[in-house]
């Protein structure tokens, strides 16, 4: 009998606060304090998005955190989709030494502790009822632990630190994502902890691993670097990524011009290589309509090429949209595509902060940039925006 695949891995995005010269939060009583009342804010928002939040026991012992969505509306919005109001909440430990008194197994929500199987026994004595104690086999092997989190439904882990185990899933090529909130100042202690300590396997240096940067943000004092680092192949652009972009661009172009809306192309692609259906904004006469859900009104929702498809879209596609019931990223997501690869983000013009990657991430899509190709795309739109 052949074995069942395992679930598809979560994607894996990290969410870190340091210092200039690299410097995290430590436990000493007179610590810095690295984060704003903004970033908490960011942070909250990607444990609203996520499907679990993990740390370290490190951190457990040294922050205490409830790793609870503090926002109320948000908690709410998750509610009203079907979801807990709280993330899974996932420990990671080496060893045991997980006290029963901290905060994170009186908080909301379910918590799962992953460990090498030696300790299984040790922090389920500790713990009790309070959180499910799983084994990882002889070690803590990240990818065992995507693959237990995959079993469970996981499809978006947060990690929060800290820096070993950062390090941890880095040094194995495990993650898409990395935010960092960079606070103006120097900490300039070499003792401090880093946010990314020397690994037990060197860093991946190919240019596979390079990352991408994709977008800055401003918190407050703080900035925000966003990158892309890739994993699999579903992460990987190809040259077939930008011939397919390339044809969206020319389906831009065909957009009536308009003065209050985004002139965009999209194409969807079969996982053969084969097109699927195209659209453009205001295709058919109507001003309303936006190019992902042209294309996709052209196609038999249940056909079941569209799990494995890419959308290709020149912009961002939209979260928040004033003229349908539904944005084209909920579009995208209720139609099941899994990779969606577009040529630039949607600046704040008609809205303040569009999430339409925050939204097909949080789905499981796999979303990509192509920087390459943002400046051709946005020539489209010169008269909007430069």
């Amino acid at each position: 009998m052949s074995q069942q695949p395992l679930p598809t891995r979560p994607s894996v995005l990290i969410s870190a606060a340091m210092s200039i010269d690299g410097h995290i939060d430590d436990a000493s009583p007179e610590r810095l304090l690295l984060s704003s009342s903004e970033d908490f804010d960011r942070v909250d928002r990607l444990r609203s998005e996520s499907d679990a939040v993990l740390v370290g026991a490190g951190t457990l012992r040294a922050d205490d955190p409830r790793l609870e969505v503090r926002d109320p509306a948000r908690r709410a919005a998750r509610e009203a989709r079907g979801l807990p109001a709280h993330p899974l909440k996932v420990a990671l430990a080496g060893s045991g030494g997980l006290s029963a008194d901290l905060r994170l197994w009186q908080s909301g929500g379910a918590k799962l502790v992953l460990a090498p199987d030696e300790a299984v026994g040790g922090l389920r004595a500790e713990l009790g009822a309070a959180a499910e104690v799983v084994g990882t086999g002889p070690s803590l092997d990240p990818a065992r632990v995507l693959d237990e989190l995959a079993a469970r439904g996981v499809r978006r882990l947060m990690i929060e630190g800290g820096g070993a185990i950062q390090t941890l899933f880095l040094t194995a090529g495990l993650v898409d994502e990395i935010q960092l909130a960079v606070a103006p100042f120097f900490v300039g202690d070499a003792a401090a902890p880093r946010f990314a300590p020397p690994g037990v396997s060197p860093f991946p240096q190919d240019a596979l691993h390079r990352m991408t940067l994709l977008g800055a943000d401003v918190l407050g004092d703080l900035t925000v670097l966003r990158y892309a680092a890739r994993r699999s192949d579903a992460a990987r652009v190809t040259e077939a990524d930008m011939d397919w972009m390339r044809v969206a661009i020319a389906l831009s172009r065909e957009c009536p011009r308009s003065e209050t809306a985004y002139s965009v192309g999209a194409v969807i692609v079969a996982a053969d290589g084969a097109e699927l259906a195209r659209g453009h904004s205001r295709e058919g006469g109507d001003d309303k309509v936006h190019a992902e859900e042209a294309a996709l009104a052209k196609l038999d929702l249940t056909d079941p090429r569209l799990r494995t498809a890419t959308i290709y879209s020149t912009l961002e596609p939209c979260s928040v949209r004033a003229s349908r019931p539904s944005p084209c990223a909920e579009l995208v997501r209720a139609a099941g595509v899994g990779r969606v690869v577009l040529a630039w983000r949607e600046p704040a013009l008609f809205v303040a902060d569009c999430q339409g990657v925050e939204l097909l991430e949080a789905s499981g899509a796999t979303v990509l940039e192509l920087p390459a190709l943002a400046a051709e795309a946005r020539a489209v739109n010169a008269h909007l925006v430069r």
